[in-house]
């Protein structure tokens, strides 16, 4: 049974939850990535950060990023899967909620990252394929 913790990307960057979107913006384009996770100082996951919430909620909002904390944008419940769920499980949540990437939690503690390339490298087309159609509509 592939798991979560099988797939996942381990080497997770977050941004602060008292960080800056300025802050955020420079560390996803060090990165190339998208995407960080907002971390308070305990290493908690308090929620997600994408380059597209920081020209949405941000930018096109008149608001200056080097004086909104990341927490600000940190709402609702974050949507993760256990570092011991299945391939089916992951499956299912990036499905139903519509995401490409899933925090992997231990406990309370963020340990990776499951995006959908680590899915496609780690299981048959078919159920890709279901997936990608899921998150496309």
């Amino acid at each position: 049974m592939t798991t979560a913790r099988d797939i996942m990307s381990r080497d997770v960057t977050c941004v602060g939850e008292k960080e800056t979107l300025a802050d955020a913006a420079r560390k996803m384009s060090e990165l190339n990535v998208g995407s960080l996770p907002i971390c308070g100082e305990d290493n908690r996951l308090h929620g997600m950060l994408t380059d597209r919430d920081i020209v949405i909620k941000a930018l096109a909002q008149g608001r200056n990023p080097a004086d909104v904390p990341a927490s600000e944008l940190a709402q609702g419940k974050t949507i993760t899967v256990g570092a011991d769920d299945d391939a089916a499980e992951i499956l299912r949540t990036m499905s139903q909620y519509k995401v490409r990437r899933l925090p992997v939690i231990d406990g309370h503690q963020l340990v990776g990252i499951v995006a959908v390339a680590d899915v496609a490298r780690a299981l048959p087309d078919r159920p890709v394929g279901d997936l990608i159609d899921a998150i496309s509509e």
